[in-house]
């Protein structure tokens, strides 16, 4: 299991840890180049500095952060919070790889399912959480603030 300072390789050049709050301004980069409405920086420093139940981990390349993904772990369910990865780095499956391994820690710390939204129209992230096993849950209505457009409530178990 990835212990608190410990990385974890996905290929000889891409590392696994968990996020610190120093990463912020890289991970506010790829926020801005992901989402129509990105998270702060003080959401992110509540997260990392108050929120108990909050995990964040990275991937880096050569020192620099290509993305990341948080969850929310409350008992023995995981809630992914944002999951992103800079733009020039998608189609590498390295989003893939991001989501196993947040799966893999959810699990070990004892979590028995996971789940997300996603924009019903972003049918490439749903196409990847199928793949990991999610299945649809529901539709939370006019979930996302910038077009009220719906959000699709999936969940796996682990």
């Amino acid at each position: 299991m990835m212990q608190n300072e410990e990385t974890h390789s996905l290929s000889d050049s891409f590392v696994f840890r968990y996020m610190k709050e120093e990463d912020i301004d890289q991970i506010l980069k790829i926020e801005e180049l992901s989402f129509a409405t990105p998270w702060t920086r003080q959401s992110f420093e509540n997260e990392l500095n108050l929120n108990q139940f909050a995990v964040y981990l990275v991937l880096e390349k050569e020192g620099q952060i290509v993305g990341y993904c948080g969850m929310w772990l409350i008992v023995d369910e995981a809630h992914i919070t944002n999951i992103a990865v800079l733009p020039e780095f998608r189609g590498q499956k390295l989003g893939e790889g991001i989501l196993r391994m947040i799966m893999e820690v959810a699990k070990k710390r004892g979590a028995k399912s996971m789940t997300l939204e996603v924009r019903v129209s972003n049918t490439v992230a749903q196409s990847l959480y199928r793949k990991l096993g999610f299945m649809n849950g529901g539709i939370r209505k006019n979930y996302y603030t910038d077009n009220y457009e719906d959000a699709l409530v999936m969940w796996v178990t682990i």
